[in-house]
C-alpha cells in the first residue's frame, strides 16, 4: 500500500492525463445487475437477436449504441467489446487508468484510493467491496485475457449471445484451454452476464 500525500494529476501526457479514464463507481447495485446476469444469460431466443444484429448493420449500430449508454451511465462501460463485469463485481476494470484487468496495481492507498487519481476509490477496491457482499469473491481469481483491441466499440452483448466471449478468463492456476469451458465460469455464466 502507498503513503503518498499527493492530490493533484501529473500534467500532460501520462497518467492521470485527460486521456486517462478515471475510475468509476457503479451506478446499480451490485445485487441487481447479478439478477440480471440470470435475464441476459445465453438462450436460443438471444442467439437468434444477436444472428439478427449482425446481419443488420444499422441495426447492430442502434443496438451497440443502447448498449453503450446503458452499460456506460450503469458501470462507465468503455466498450472494449469483451466485458468482464460478471467476474468483477460489476465494476469496470477498463475505468481504471492503468486499465489492469486482473487486480490493482501496488499503488493503492491505505484507503483505498486510485494512486493515479487519489480523490476516487481504486477501481478493484469497489470490485472487491461488490463481489464480496455477493458472495462472488473467487470471480475476482479468474485470469482475465489480455484486451483484443480490434473489438473496441463492438456489442459485447452481441458477441457473448454469439458465443464468441467463451474463452475471456481462465481460472488463475493455468492460462491454458479448459476442457470445459463452463467450469471456469462463476454459475456456468458467461462474460456477459451484461447488464
Amino acid at each position: 500500500m502507498s503513503t503518498r500525500t499527493a492530490s493533484a494529476s501529473p500534467p500532460g501526457p501520462g497518467p492521470g492525463s485527460p486521456a486517462e479514464p478515471r475510475p468509476v463507481r457503479p451506478r446499480l447495485p451490485g445485487w441487481l445487475a447479478y439478477r440480471l446476469q440470470r435475464v441476459l444469460a445465453p438462450n436460443s431466443a438471444y442467439r437468434r437477436l444477436a444472428g439478427l444484429l449482425t446481419r443488420s448493420s444499422t441495426a447492430y449500430r442502434a443496438f451497440t449504441a443502447t448498449e453503450r449508454a446503458a452499460k456506460g451511465g450503469a458501470f462507465g462501460c468503455r466498450m472494449c467489446g469483451q466485458c468482464t463485469l460478471p467476474v468483477t463485481g460489476y465494476a469496470c476494470p477498463e475505468t481504471c487508468p492503468k486499465k489492469l484487468r486482473n487486480g490493482p496495481c501496488g499503488g493503492v492507498g491505505a484507503d483505498g484510493s486510485c494512486e493515479v487519481f487519489p480523490d476516487t476509490q481504486c477501481v478493484w477496491v469497489v470490485a472487491y467491496e461488490r463481489a464480496q457482499r455477493e458472495g462472488r469473491v473467487t470471480d475476482l481469481l479468474l485470469f482475465q485475457r489480455p484486451v483484443d483491441h480490434r473489438r473496441a466499440g463492438r456489442s459485447a452483448w452481441v458477441s457473448y449471445w454469439s458465443g464468441d466471449d467463451a474463452d475471456l478468463w481462465a481460472p488463475a492456476d493455468r492460462t491454458g484451454t479448459d476442457p470445459d469451458p463452463d467450469a471456469a465460469r462463476p454459475g456456468g455464466a458467461g462474460p456477459g452476464g451484461r447488464a
